[in-house]
């Protein structure tokens, strides 16, 4: 599944459902939960339903070097809590529009160990900017958009 068909899907969901997609990422970022969906190594196909995305995408992220599963005995792709928990990460990264380029920084970062921790930082730092300046982009085209829709007749509700 690409990033934009993600987002879609996650702007789809109803947010008053109790399996949200959603609720579904925001339950992955919770060590039990991830422990006990992968107690064994998941294969790519299970590792891609759960967090959401397509069996593409997750061989796309290790040919990119951003998640590098283990291999079962047959050689089969096993992803581990640890590759659950990158896979969040970097899907949460996606929709909030951090290009591949940082995301391959990041995680190159990342693999490098603790004295990069500051570098790090400041990549979130500069991603944290981005997403509120999209934010506020966004709170200015739909208060433009029910002004106009006002200017129409009736309330923007309607």
């Amino acid at each position: 599944m690409s990033t934009d068909a993600l987002i879609t899907r996650l702007l789809d969901t109803p947010g008053d459902t109790g399996d949200s997609v959603v609720e579904a990422l925001h339950g992955l970022l919770d060590d039990a939960a991830i422990d006990a969906a992968s107690a064994t190594p998941l294969g790519v196909a299970e590792a891609a339903r759960l967090v959401g995305l397509s069996p593409h995408t997750l061989r796309y992220y290790e040919q990119e070097g951003l998640v590098r599963p283990g291999r079962d005995a047959s050689g089969h792709r096993a992803y581990s809590a640890f590759d659950l928990r990158r896979l969040v990460f970097l899907t949460r990264m996606r929709l909030s529009g951090m290009t591949m380029h940082d995301l391959r920084r990041y995680i190159a970062l990342v693999g490098q160990g603790d004295s990069t921790i500051p570098e790090r930082r400041r990549i979130m730092l500069d991603q944290r900017e981005r997403i509120r300046r999209r934010l506020r982009e966004l709170a200015l085209a739909l208060e433009t958009t029910e002004y106009k829709l006002d200017t129409y007749g009736g309330h923007p509700d309607g």
